[in-house]
């Protein structure tokens, strides 16, 4: 029977959580989601959830996976046996392939623009009547979807080490060294300074319920918390590392690129005329904006596209994991098969968010498009709710025998986490979503 697969060093693990956790979490949605919620505000918000709850949680994660060396189900299975934790398991199964089927119209978008950067299409156009055509192009964004699952399968299916391990290893790097080069170009702008405010300057006018939860869905959305991935990255990782400065090193990552992808994004958007509330397009509309201000802009249009589109691979190989780890439980010999199957499962539920701003665009879910209502069942609901539940398991089921087992820290700090991911972290989640509902 073929052995369960393990990280081969612990960059490689850092990189691919880092890869899941970024992805289009920072680049995609943390730019759009602080223009749409005022700036500052937001990303002030967003540090301290991702450092005071979702940093926690993370770790609380980390511990359950490597702990329980299997899959999800199995793992909760394993730490608590004869109770009802493993439908934790389950319920993050069901978040992932939902969150994948919309994640994965986006990552056709991203297709979508690259094909277009070779060609030099996008130096002339007008790019919001441009990505407004393409997402209501409904054969384009399917035949777009469906190429991206295709080269999520094609990793997902060459397991931990030579797929996801060794795609992370130079993806991360590289986009790192592109989102730097870009922000110092968006800020020589004329008119940046203005973006500089909108993204450091607090306006607490937006100091409001409904932000407090955004804020607290981006975190999670971006550390890839709730829906038990980090939980499965974690399995695969040994007994050696620790988990304490892995997580750290995840959750600042995330952090860095989140603020680097504001400083690229919303200097030019000031810079170029453009409104920060532009939502899900922005970086569509703004970055080829930017390219087209600087030499070789064409040339710096393709590597852009084609790091972003490994970034969002590497959070899309990450849910892909989640579904087939669970699926195949320890039948290690099914992976490929279930690569195959489960990719394509997810491919057919993502139709209807594919075609929601174009065919379906009249078709509304709670006055949303089946797109947003995609998102804010994942990263409002589903992600808060699994992000719960890790946070009482590994609380008030794991003792702390366990716990220090696996952490290895000093008494202070191990009693520290202990207090926030038993305590704070799940009250706070409780108060922002009471406050969401009754706003």
């Amino acid at each position: 029977m073929k052995q369960r697969d393990q990280w081969t060093s612990k960059i490689g693990f850092i990189l691919a959580a880092a890869g899941s956790a970024i992805g289009l979490g920072a680049i995609w949605k943390f730019p759009y989601m602080a223009g749409t919620n005022g700036g500052s505000v937001f990303v002030l918000l967003f540090i301290l959830n991702t450092v005071l709850i979702g940093l926690p949680i993370l770790l609380g994660e980390f511990v359950i996976g490597r702990r329980g060396q299997a899959d999800a189900v199995t793992s909760l299975k394993k730490l608590a046996p004869k109770k009802q934790w493993f439908w934790m398991g389950w319920i993050g199964l069901a978040a992932s392939f939902i969150l994948l089927s919309f994640y994965s119209v986006v990552g056709g978008w991203i297709l979508s623009y690259l094909v277009r950067s070779f060609t030099f299409e996008l130096g002339s156009a007008n790019h919001v009547e441009l990505f407004n055509s393409i997402i209501a192009n409904p054969l384009e964004v399917l035949v777009a979807q469906g190429a991206f699952m295709l080269l999520t399968i094609l990793i997902v299916q060459g397991g931990v080490n030579d797929g996801i391990e060794r795609a992370s290893k130079w993806m991360m790097p590289l986009l790192f060294i592109f989102f730097i080069v870009l922000a110092i170009r968006s800020l020589t702008l004329e008119g940046a300074m203005e973006g500089v405010r909108f993204l450091f300057v607090p306006d607490w006018s937006y100091l409001k319920g409904s932000t407090f939860l955004l804020a607290l869905g981006q975190a999670f959305f971006s550390l890839s918390v709730g829906v038990t991935a980090m939980m499965t990255y974690a399995s695969y990782l040994s007994k050696e590392e620790r988990l304490g400065q892995s997580a750290m090193n995840v959750a600042i990552l995330n952090i860095v690129i989140s603020i680097l992808a504001g400083l690229v994004i919303f200097p030019a958007v000031f810079a170029l005329g453009h409104s920060p509330m532009e939502g899900p397009g922005l970086v569509f509309v703004v970055l080829p904006a930017i390219f087209n201000q600087i030499p070789f802009g064409g040339l710096f249009m393709v590597i852009f596209f084609i790091l972003l589109l490994f970034a969002t691979l590497t959070s899309a190989i990450a849910m892909l994991e989640i579904v087939v780890s669970t699926g195949i439980r320890e039948k290690y010999e099914y992976r490929k098969k279930a690569s195959w199957i489960f990719g394509l499962l997810i491919f057919l539920i993502g139709i209807p968010s594919a075609l929601s701003f174009g065919p379906l665009s009249d078709v509304k879910v709670f006055g949303g498009t089946i797109f947003d209502f995609a998102d804010i069942l994942t990263s409002r609901i589903a992600m808060p709710i699994g992000a719960l539940l890790v946070s009482i398991f590994v609380g008030f089921v794991l003792t702390k025998a366990q716990t220090d087992e696996e952490l290895g820290m000093q008494p202070l700090l191990h009693n520290s986490w202990k207090f926030l991911v038993k305590y704070i972290a799940p009250l706070a989640i409780v108060v922002i979503f009471l406050a969401w509902i009754f706003e």
